[in-house]
Protein backbone atom coordinates (compact mmCIF):
# COMPACT_ATOMS: atom_id res chain seq x y z
CA UNK A 1 0.00 0.00 0.00
CA UNK A 2 1.42 3.38 -1.05
CA UNK A 3 1.09 6.07 1.63
CA UNK A 4 2.30 9.59 2.34
CA UNK A 5 4.03 9.95 5.70
CA UNK A 6 6.52 12.25 7.44
CA UNK A 7 10.16 12.01 6.46
CA UNK A 8 12.38 9.86 8.70
CA UNK A 9 16.20 9.90 8.88
CA UNK A 10 16.21 6.37 7.44
CA UNK A 11 14.72 7.81 4.22
CA UNK A 12 17.76 9.93 3.43
CA UNK A 13 19.38 7.55 0.94
CA UNK A 14 16.08 7.02 -0.88
CA UNK A 15 15.50 10.77 -1.11
CA UNK A 16 19.01 11.24 -2.53
CA UNK A 17 18.34 8.48 -5.05
CA UNK A 18 15.04 10.02 -6.17
CA UNK A 19 16.64 13.45 -6.41
CA UNK A 20 19.45 12.36 -8.73
CA UNK A 21 17.16 10.13 -10.80
CA UNK A 22 14.92 13.14 -11.49
CA UNK A 23 17.66 15.78 -11.37
CA UNK A 24 18.11 16.61 -15.06
CA UNK A 25 14.90 18.52 -15.83
CA UNK A 26 12.93 15.57 -14.40
CA UNK A 27 15.21 13.06 -16.17
CA UNK A 28 17.95 10.84 -14.75
CA UNK A 29 21.08 12.80 -13.79
CA UNK A 30 23.18 9.82 -12.73
CA UNK A 31 26.62 9.95 -14.30
CA UNK A 32 26.36 13.58 -15.41
CA UNK A 33 28.65 14.99 -12.71
CA UNK A 34 31.76 13.90 -10.82
CA UNK A 35 29.52 12.69 -7.98
CA UNK A 36 25.93 11.50 -8.13
CA UNK A 37 25.51 13.20 -4.76
CA UNK A 38 26.08 16.67 -6.22
CA UNK A 39 22.46 17.37 -7.25
CA UNK A 40 21.01 15.99 -3.98
CA UNK A 41 23.61 17.90 -1.98
CA UNK A 42 22.19 21.10 -3.49
CA UNK A 43 18.47 20.38 -3.65
CA UNK A 44 17.78 17.79 -0.92
CA UNK A 45 20.44 17.42 1.75
CA UNK A 46 20.25 20.89 3.30
CA UNK A 47 16.48 20.61 3.76
CA UNK A 48 16.80 17.21 5.40
CA UNK A 49 19.34 18.65 7.82
CA UNK A 50 17.77 22.02 8.56
CA UNK A 51 14.00 21.45 8.41
CA UNK A 52 13.31 17.70 8.35
CA UNK A 53 9.91 18.31 9.96
CA UNK A 54 8.74 19.81 6.65
CA UNK A 55 9.68 16.67 4.72
CA UNK A 56 7.13 14.11 3.57
CA UNK A 57 7.69 10.96 1.54
CA UNK A 58 5.60 8.69 -0.62
CA UNK A 59 6.23 5.18 0.70
CA UNK A 60 5.35 2.14 -1.46
CA UNK A 61 5.70 -0.24 1.47
CA UNK A 62 9.37 -0.91 0.79
CA UNK A 63 10.98 2.50 0.40
CA UNK A 64 10.35 6.16 -0.37
CA UNK A 65 9.52 6.66 -4.06
CA UNK A 66 8.69 10.36 -3.90
CA UNK A 67 9.14 13.30 -1.57
CA UNK A 68 8.44 16.92 -0.85
CA UNK A 69 10.91 18.99 1.19
CA UNK A 70 11.31 22.69 1.83
CA UNK A 71 11.31 25.52 4.30
CA UNK A 72 8.71 27.76 5.89
CA UNK A 73 11.04 30.78 5.80
CA UNK A 74 13.50 31.09 2.92
CA UNK A 75 15.61 33.87 4.45
CA UNK A 76 16.02 31.96 7.72
CA UNK A 77 16.82 28.81 5.75
CA UNK A 78 19.53 30.57 3.73
CA UNK A 79 21.23 31.73 6.93
CA UNK A 80 21.16 28.19 8.34
CA UNK A 81 22.38 26.75 5.03
CA UNK A 82 25.43 29.01 5.06
CA UNK A 83 26.19 28.27 8.71
CA UNK A 84 25.36 24.56 8.88
CA UNK A 85 25.55 23.10 5.37
CA UNK A 86 28.33 24.84 3.48
CA UNK A 87 31.16 23.92 5.90
CA UNK A 88 30.61 20.24 5.19
CA UNK A 89 30.33 20.82 1.47
CA UNK A 90 33.67 22.66 1.37
CA UNK A 91 35.26 19.40 2.52
CA UNK A 92 33.63 17.47 -0.35
CA UNK A 93 33.69 19.79 -3.35
CA UNK A 94 36.07 22.37 -4.85
CA UNK A 95 35.18 26.03 -4.62
CA UNK A 96 33.40 27.09 -7.85
CA UNK A 97 35.29 28.87 -10.58
CA UNK A 98 34.74 32.66 -10.72
CA UNK A 99 33.32 32.26 -14.22
CA UNK A 100 31.54 28.88 -14.47
CA UNK A 101 32.49 27.21 -17.76
CA UNK A 102 30.92 23.77 -17.41
CA UNK A 103 27.64 22.31 -16.19
CA UNK A 104 29.40 21.09 -13.05
CA UNK A 105 30.84 24.56 -12.42
CA UNK A 106 27.31 25.97 -12.60
CA UNK A 107 26.03 23.39 -10.12
CA UNK A 108 28.90 24.14 -7.74
CA UNK A 109 28.10 27.84 -8.01
CA UNK A 110 24.55 27.04 -6.92
CA UNK A 111 25.75 24.82 -4.08
CA UNK A 112 27.93 27.54 -2.58
CA UNK A 113 25.56 30.46 -3.15
CA UNK A 114 22.38 29.92 -1.12
CA UNK A 115 21.62 33.64 -1.35
CA UNK A 116 20.45 32.95 -4.92
CA UNK A 117 17.17 31.80 -3.30
CA UNK A 118 16.38 35.30 -2.02
CA UNK A 119 14.60 37.38 -4.64
CA UNK A 120 12.51 40.50 -3.94
CA UNK A 121 9.49 39.30 -5.87
CA UNK A 122 9.32 36.15 -3.71
CA UNK A 123 9.30 37.95 -0.35
CA UNK A 124 5.47 37.69 -0.02
CA UNK A 125 5.84 33.90 -0.42
CA UNK A 126 8.41 32.99 2.25
CA UNK A 127 8.05 29.21 2.15
CA UNK A 128 9.43 27.19 -0.73
CA UNK A 129 9.51 23.54 -1.68
CA UNK A 130 11.06 20.89 -3.91
CA UNK A 131 9.00 17.87 -4.99
CA UNK A 132 10.07 14.79 -6.94
CA UNK A 133 8.56 11.40 -7.67
CA UNK A 134 9.98 8.43 -9.52
CA UNK A 135 8.40 8.07 -12.97
CA UNK A 136 6.23 5.06 -12.10
CA UNK A 137 4.47 7.12 -9.42
CA UNK A 138 3.80 10.26 -11.42
CA UNK A 139 0.38 11.21 -12.77
CA UNK A 140 -1.55 9.37 -10.04
CA UNK A 141 -2.35 12.22 -7.65
CA UNK A 142 0.55 11.59 -5.31
CA UNK A 143 2.19 14.92 -6.14
CA UNK A 144 -0.96 16.74 -5.15
CA UNK A 145 -1.07 14.84 -1.88
CA UNK A 146 2.56 15.58 -1.04
CA UNK A 147 2.12 19.30 -1.68
CA UNK A 148 -1.05 19.38 0.42
CA UNK A 149 0.92 17.95 3.34
CA UNK A 150 3.75 20.44 2.90
CA UNK A 151 1.53 23.49 2.57
CA UNK A 152 -0.40 22.54 5.70
CA UNK A 153 2.84 22.07 7.65
CA UNK A 154 4.24 25.39 6.40
CA UNK A 155 1.00 27.13 7.39
CA UNK A 156 1.32 25.72 10.91
CA UNK A 157 4.74 27.39 11.07
CA UNK A 158 3.22 30.73 10.08
CA UNK A 159 4.01 30.89 6.34
CA UNK A 160 1.12 32.56 4.49
CA UNK A 161 2.30 31.53 1.03
CA UNK A 162 4.86 29.31 -0.68
CA UNK A 163 6.78 29.40 -3.93
CA UNK A 164 8.58 26.96 -6.17
CA UNK A 165 10.59 27.19 -9.37
CA UNK A 166 10.24 25.25 -12.59
CA UNK A 167 12.19 25.41 -15.83
CA UNK A 168 10.29 27.74 -18.14
CA UNK A 169 10.69 25.23 -20.96
CA UNK A 170 9.04 22.49 -18.88
CA UNK A 171 5.51 23.19 -20.09
CA UNK A 172 4.16 19.94 -18.69
CA UNK A 173 5.23 20.79 -15.14
CA UNK A 174 3.92 24.35 -15.47
CA UNK A 175 0.53 23.02 -16.59
CA UNK A 176 0.47 20.56 -13.68
CA UNK A 177 1.08 23.30 -11.13
CA UNK A 178 -1.48 25.57 -12.77
CA UNK A 179 -4.11 22.86 -12.33
CA UNK A 180 -3.26 22.82 -8.62
CA UNK A 181 -3.80 26.58 -8.28
CA UNK A 182 -0.21 27.83 -8.45
CA UNK A 183 0.14 31.19 -10.20
CA UNK A 184 3.14 32.76 -11.90
CA UNK A 185 5.16 35.41 -10.07
CA UNK A 186 6.60 38.06 -12.43
CA UNK A 187 10.39 37.76 -12.36
CA UNK A 188 12.61 40.67 -11.35
CA UNK A 189 15.28 39.49 -13.79
CA UNK A 190 15.18 37.20 -16.83
CA UNK A 191 16.35 33.63 -16.48
CA UNK A 192 15.54 30.00 -17.31
CA UNK A 193 13.22 29.60 -14.32
CA UNK A 194 9.57 30.46 -13.83
CA UNK A 195 8.49 31.11 -10.23
CA UNK A 196 5.06 30.02 -9.06
CA UNK A 197 3.29 30.78 -5.78
CA UNK A 198 0.29 29.57 -3.81
CA UNK A 199 -1.30 30.41 -0.47
CA UNK A 200 -0.75 27.79 2.20
CA UNK A 201 -4.38 27.77 3.30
Amino acid sequence: MTVIRPYLPADRDAVYDICVRTGAASKDARGLYSSDDLIPDIYAGPYLLIEPELGFVLDNGERAVGYVIGTADTERFVRAYRERWIPGMRERYPWPAPEPATAEDRQLASLFNPERMIRPELAPHPAHLHINLLPDYQGQGFGRGLMTEFLAAAARQGAPSAHLSVYTANTGARAFYARLGWHEVPASAPGPWTFLAKNTS
